[in-house]
């Protein structure tokens, strides 16, 4: 309960209770099972639920911080993410102070002005954040990228795929690689490309899985799958020593089949052993028989320069089970019109497979998001079921 609340049957006043504590107290010892914090899920895909986080994850924290991150002694790191999410209260909050460093808050709304601001001001030089954040900086232009060039040693994201062409920018306007990092709030960032582990670094894949995890690619009768061939994403429980997640709080669970949990993500293993991100496994869509994932089409849209964000559904349709409709938010400069449409559909045709084009484009002015930044493309598609049912009374 908040600051504040006041006393009810049902919890109690924080500031209350805590008035009534003796200053001195003995240390209680806790076994890595006890949960230090309450977390809830997202809710990308439907309503959040909520999770205990316990003692255990800390050192799966810390790991993350110092392979992934290259978080050093020396370094000013900001990570963009705001604590009230996974990605900000693990990796802005706990895993900085686990690690006995210090972490900075701006008490703010995103802008890329002030993102700017603080990045000069306080010497960053390691940061992360949102593919969500970097498209809004990389819009800015010339603006961002001449206050902050050569400042940044390292760049992490995550939260959702980040698109080829936002890494090209970084390294082409700042000189900085960045990097893709997966995960979720059950189970905390599991795929990376490391800063500082040495691995091949695939454009576009979500790299390889932390230490301490083994992750796998499963088909629908849960057996492992080979490289080409896409599937969900699992952590292979077992094989996981730094895996933590027990399930949800006062809630059941489908997450766990025998030794695996299954994340609902859909992926690609590479020859290379990295990871390549595909779709939600609700994202998918299915299109004359094929099977498509939005992130590709969403990438291809956003390498247009007059696009900045865009999100891809398949849409139900009689001929082919569903169509490729994309929502695009285009760069004040550009006007919508029919004919930006057909060019950005042409683009993308040029860039993917047939079958992979947007059929429908729709301009939009935002688009549906998590607090922490995520696209709710299942949003967008109950809005097209919902029109297309009352089409159909």
């Amino acid at each position: 309960m908040t600051g504040g609340a006041s006393s009810s049957s049902s919890g109690h006043d924080f500031w209350s209770v805590l008035d009534r504590q003796p200053d001195d107290c003995a240390p209680v010892l806790l076994d890595a099972s006890a949960p230090f914090l309450l977390m809830c899920t997202s809710g990308t895909t439907g309503p959040a639920k909520p999770l205990e986080v316990p003692l255990s994850a800390l050192l799966a924290f810390k790991g993350y911080m110092r392979d992934a991150i290259d978080l050093r002694e020396d370094d000013r790191f900001w990570n963009l993410a705001d604590p009230g999410w996974a990605y900000g209260l693990y990796y802005a909050v706990t895993g900085p102070l686990a690690c006995g460093h210090a972490t900075l808050f701006y008490d703010g709304p995103f802008t890329v002005e002030s993102t700017q601001r603080v990045i000069t001001k306080y010497a960053i030089n390691n940061l992360a954040g949102s593919p969500t954040a970097y498209r809004l900086l990389i819009a800015a232009g010339p603006v961002f990228a001449d206050a902050v060039r050569g400042q940044l040693r390292a760049v992490s994201s995550a939260g959702e795929p980040l698109n080829p062409q936002v890494i090209r920018w970084f390294a082409e306007q700042l000189g900085v690689v960045i990097h893709d990092h997966y995960g979720q709030t059950e189970i905390g960032m599991v795929l990376c490309n490391h800063h500082a582990l040495r691995h091949p670094i695939r454009e576009g894949s979500a790299g390889y899985a932390v230490p301490g995890y083994r992750i796998v690619v499963l088909d629908n009768a849960q057996q492992e799958l080979p490289p080409g061939q896409p599937g969900i994403l699992a952590v292979d429980r077992e094989r996981s020593p730094l895996c933590w997640f027990g399930g949800y709080l006062g809630m059941p669970t489908k997450a766990f089949v025998g030794r695996y949990y299954l994340s609902g993500d859909v992926v690609e293993l590479n020859d290379d052993g990295s990871i390549s991100f595909v779709g939600r496994n609700d994202d998918v869509i299915t299109t004359s028989g094929y099977r498509v994932g939005p992130f590709d089409v969403e990438s291809a849209l956003i390498e247009h320069p007059t696009v900045v964000e865009a999100a891809v559904i398949g849409k139900p349709d009689p001929q082919r089970t569903e169509l490729i409709k994309a929502f695009v938010v285009l760069n004040p400069q550009y006007p919508p019109s029919a004919e930006l449409a057909e060019v950005l559909r042409l683009h993308v045709r040029e860039r993917l497979a047939a079958h992979a084009y947007p059929r429908e484009i729709e301009f939009v002015e935002q688009l549906p998001k998590t607090p922490s930044g995520k696209l709710q493309r299942f949003i967008l598609r109950n809005q097209e079921i919902a029109k297309q049912q009352a089409l159909d009374t």
